[in-house]
């Protein structure tokens, strides 16, 4: 299992390279100012840097319980990224609304195309950070 330091230091390093992406990529996407995305962005990343550590948290404990190893196999990593997106998507909708001022519909098409993107981004980014620093090996501080 992950030390906290550990788990803070994952969610750190995502978020700041997540916002890093998204900002300009969706900025030049959606023609919303730079300024506007990047507030978003840092909204959307403290919520996600809170809920990451929380949901990986649930989901690292569920595993260590019903299979004796936090390992992810490549259906689970799919399972895992996908729970992840849609649960932080509902969290995120009133905020994406009430920041950008637009309609819940189109807050949910922006959401999706969030979504869309860390789906991806999740996968890669988990599978390249347990690589780096497997769950199941001490972990270094």
């Amino acid at each position: 299992m992950r030390t906290t330091t550990d788990r803070i230091r994952q969610a750190l390093a995502f978020e700041t390279l997540g916002i890093l992406i998204v900002t300009p990529l969706f900025a030049w996407l959606f023609a919303h100012p730079m300024g506007e995305i990047g507030v978003l962005a840092i909204i959307g990343g403290t919520l996600a840097t809170v809920w990451n550590y929380l949901f990986n948290l649930a989901f690292d404990h569920m595993l260590k319980r019903r299979r004796g190893t936090a390992h992810k196999s490549l259906p689970l990593r799919i399972v895992h990224a996908t729970l992840f997106e849609l649960s932080f998507m509902t969290l995120l909708l009133p905020v994406v609304a009430w920041w950008l001022g637009i309609s819940l519909l189109e807050a949910l098409l922006l959401d999706i195309s969030f979504a869309a993107f860390y789906l991806v981004y999740t996968f890669v980014f988990t599978w390249g950070y347990d690589r780096l620093y497997p769950p199941d090996a001490p972990q270094r501080a």
